[in-house]
């Protein structure tokens, strides 16, 4: 509907009255719903918007089918009765240091308005007055732009204007209080010294508060790690959501520095040396109140000090294997291979692919009060209170081989060791599985029969492989397709192509429909929303042994493992694409083609 033909009074807020009148006339509610909460506004919350006092009410549409209406539905249907835009505020596309120079915080407070973007030629203005329009004609002429305005939902707006000002002025004061010379391990910056050589407080307020907001997003983000990257002129900070990595902020950086020594001082790092890489960790707590581990890593670059905090949700030792993706095949599988009293297990995958978590899971339900479990890890990667573990520590020589030795006398039942790199380590894990210890351990391999001839070209006898191995998973891990906006559609041409390319040369029957990724708020508009495993689970059976101890090549073994049961990690992939979980592009980007003799 045009905006002209909607209200011929302009310049006024908006009212209850107003928005339960269009309301009803659309259709969406009735009328004594609207009476009757007309009649309560006017005793209290008149302070608040309308479209929030409408939204508490937690009513459903008159109209069928009936939606729930939320504050995001009577936006999109105010944006429309009004003939403007709707935008739903992404915090982590607005350059919050741009927009904020557009008007004062007072000013933006005053109309109920919030600058979310600016360009050279406009800049876009998310508004929850409509009809509050003297402000247009007086940014305009101040920033010699064009204005545009798009509807956005109240409550993001209040919440923004407040964090995107304070965050703002808090890079600037510490910007203002640092100056130029904040990040003197710079290569390029050496020559600035005579400039300034002022130095950050890295307690200051300013940047406390900007650290604590930048993990406060980080959590909500569901983000995995936080990048902060020094550039040649800005400092870069970026979120991987889901294994993709994104660009968010871009900061001063005389600011990146003061908050990688904040972060440093918290997580017990030296603050001063920048010349080589250091590692640290930090617990704290989620705004709801979870725990959550943040592991740090620093390292030093051409250009200044990078940091990244990889975040550790304690809730994923907690999860039980149907929600990390195991089929109901796996779990036998996997379980028949965890339970047994002694021998070695191998999880193999690139890095991010899961075996960490897949590792944790498995331990956490195996540590009973009847067994004590004991790792070495390089670096421990979540603190378990259930565990005992031992962190790798280089400068003193105590390798993985020398901490499953000093374990070994600690009278362990289960030995979890972070990753067999050589020899020395690999020999260590046999003699454990020999002498009567469960051994469970991580290999880099594309698949799983590829774990034994890594073994085997380590230098370790192939009798005492087939006499101590029990089994060996691939893992990796795939995006998922929203539940709350994916799209199933028929197969067309392109996707029976790509099937028939997924699971040759084995038969498996394509299904009739795909889904396809939409994108919607709930998945920040990407289409997936979290991730799942792929497994491929190779048991050692008296078959597979004798062909080890055969010295059989890996092609041999593998065949001999398919006929066997061992599902190939392409065809782990084909069943979740044929259950609607993911799409045969997530596929193809991570599971290996499968190889035959």
């Amino acid at each position: 509907m045009p905006e002209a033909t909607v209200s011929t009074v302009y310049d006024h807020r908006l009212t209850l009255a107003e928005i339960l009148g269009w309301l009803v006339e659309d259709g969406l509610v009735k009328r004594p719903d609207a009476d009757v909460l007309l009649r309560d506004s006017r005793l209290n919350r008149l302070s608040a918007h309308p479209l929030v006092i409408v939204a508490d009410q937690k009513w459903k549409s008159s109209q069928e089918p009936p939606r729930a209406l939320n504050l995001e539905v009577l936006g999109e249907w105010l944006a429309a009765r009004v003939g403007l835009e709707y935008h739903h505020i992404d915090p982590l596309k607005v350059d919050f240091t741009a927009v904020t120079e557009v008007m004062s915080s007072a000013y933006a407070t005053r109309f109920g308005i919030l600058p979310i973007k600016v360009t050279t030629r406009e800049v876009l203005v998310a508004t929850t007055q409509p009809f509050l329009r003297d402000w247009e004609k007086e940014i305009r002429a101040i920033v010699k732009k064009d204005i545009r305005r798009v509807l956005a939902n109240p409550v993001d707006v209040a919440r923004y204007l407040i964090e995107f000002y304070n965050l703002a002025r808090s890079v600037k004061k510490a910007a203002q209080i640092g100056g130029q010379g904040g990040n003197l391990s710079s290569f390029e910056q050496l020559v600035e010294l005579g400039r300034t050589n002022r130095q950050f407080d890295a307690n200051d307020q300013h940047i406390v508060n900007i650290v604590d907001w930048l993990w406060q997003y980080a959590f909500e983000q569901r983000a995995s790690d936080i990048h902060i990257e020094p550039r040649r002129e800005v400092g870069i900070v970026r979120f991987r959501i889901d294994g993709m990595l994104h660009q968010v902020y871009q900061i001063p950086m005389s600011v990146m520095a003061a908050m990688i020594n904040r972060v440093k001082i918290l997580g017990r790092m030296d603050v001063v040396e920048k010349r080589r890489p250091q590692d640290g960790r930090i617990k704290t707590r989620t705004a709801e109140g979870q725990e959550a581990e943040l592991r740090l890593s620093t390292l030093p670059t051409a250009f200044g000090e990078k940091l990244v905090m990889r975040i550790f949700d304690p809730e994923v030792l907690v999860r039980d294997f149907t929600e990390l993706g195991f089929t109901d095949d796996d779990q036998a599988r996997w379980k028949t291979m965890s339970e047994r009293p002694n021998g070695i297990i191998l999880v193999t995958g690139p890095t991010g692919s899961g075996k960490t978590t897949t590792l944790y899971s498995t331990l956490k339900q195996l540590a009973t009060p009847a067994v004590n479990v004991c790792t070495i890890e390089d670096p421990i990667e979540m603190v378990e209170p259930a565990f005992n573990q031992l962190q790798v520590q280089n400068v003193i020589d105590l390798g993985f081989a020398q901490g499953v030795r000093a374990l070994m006398r600690q009278d362990p039942d289960i030995i979890m060791i972070g990753e067999i790199r050589d020899l020395e380590t690999a020999e260590v894990a046999i003699q454990a599985a020999l002498t009567g210890h469960l051994v469970l351990s991580t290999l880099h391999t594309n698949d799983a029969p590829a774990a034994i001839t890594r073994m085997l070209d380590l230098g370790i006898p192939s009798y005492l492989l087939s006499a101590t191995v029990l089994g060996v998973m691939a893992q990796r891990l795939v995006r998922i397709l929203c539940p709350h906006c994916k799209q199933e559609h028929a197969a067309n041409a392109v996707e029976e192509s790509m099937w028939d390319q997924l699971v040759a040369p084995w038969k498996a029957n394509r299904p009739e429909r795909f889904y396809r990724s939409v994108g919607c708020l709930e998945c920040r508009m990407t289409g997936f929303l979290g991730r799942v495993g792929l497994y491929e689970i190779l048991m050692l059976s008296s078959d597979v042994k004798l062909a080890i101890s055969e010295n059989k090549d890996i092609a041999k073994i593998r065949e001999l493992a398919f006929r066997e049961g061992m599902k190939p990690l392409r065809i782990a992939g084909a069943m979740k694409v044929a259950a609607g979980v993911t799409t045969l592009g997530e596929i193809f980007k991570v599971a290996p083609p499968i190889e035959h003799a």
